[in-house]
């Protein structure tokens, strides 16, 4: 069953992943995995980057998400999202609906939760390594923040491309994005 949802997420740059890993579980938090998640993103339509869909496979089941941001700020991201049951299918009746993937993308993920938020240490190619916290509420996202050490400041609500720009990359130039292991 499908559900469209306000996100309240927010990543935190630049991390480093092994200290980080001991302050999450030194406060509490339990280690749920490790895997490589892979996408296919698409263009709804060119002209407005503020919505795409995006097919994922995340090592545990595979789902198909329209993303529509309104801001860059914590809970300024709707999704609706349905599982399917396989990433390969659905790309094929995707491309048959008229949907061509602008690229695929594969990241490795490291999860934990935490006080009932999922925190998600994502590793990118090209880039370093940066955490997202995901919670019920944007209040909660900030406590989490900070019983981590990081202050409200240090929170962006950027999506992939804009990370990506941060470090002086443009995504959308880069249609396939794997680590140099899976090239």
């Amino acid at each position: 069953m499908g559900h469209t949802s306000v996100e309240y997420e927010a990543k935190i740059l630049d991390i480093d992943p092994d200290p980080l890993i001991a302050q999450i579980q030194n406060n509490g938090g339990v280690e749920i995995g490790k895997r490589t998640q892979r996408r296919y993103v698409y263009d709804i339509d060119p002209n407005d980057q503020s919505r795409w869909i995006r097919l994922r496979d995340t090592g545990d089941d595979a789902t198909l998400a329209i993303k529509e941001i309104d801001t860059d700020a914590i809970g300024g991201t709707r999704e609706t999202e349905v599982t399917v049951s396989d990433i390969d299918t659905t790309n094929v009746l995707l491309s048959k609906l008229g949907y061509r993937p602008k690229a695929y993308q594969e990241n490795h993920r490291h999860s934990f939760i935490l006080n009932g938020a999922c925190l998600e240490i994502d590793s990118w190619p090209l880039i370093p390594p940066y955490l997202e916290i995901e919670a019920d509420t944007r209040e909660d996202v900030v406590d989490i923040a900070k019983l981590l050490g990081y202050d409200e400041t240090q929170l962006t609500g950027q999506n992939t491309t804009k990370i990506y720009a941060h470090y002086g990359i443009d995504l959308a130039t880069i249609t396939d994005l794997r680590f140099p292991e899976n090239a």
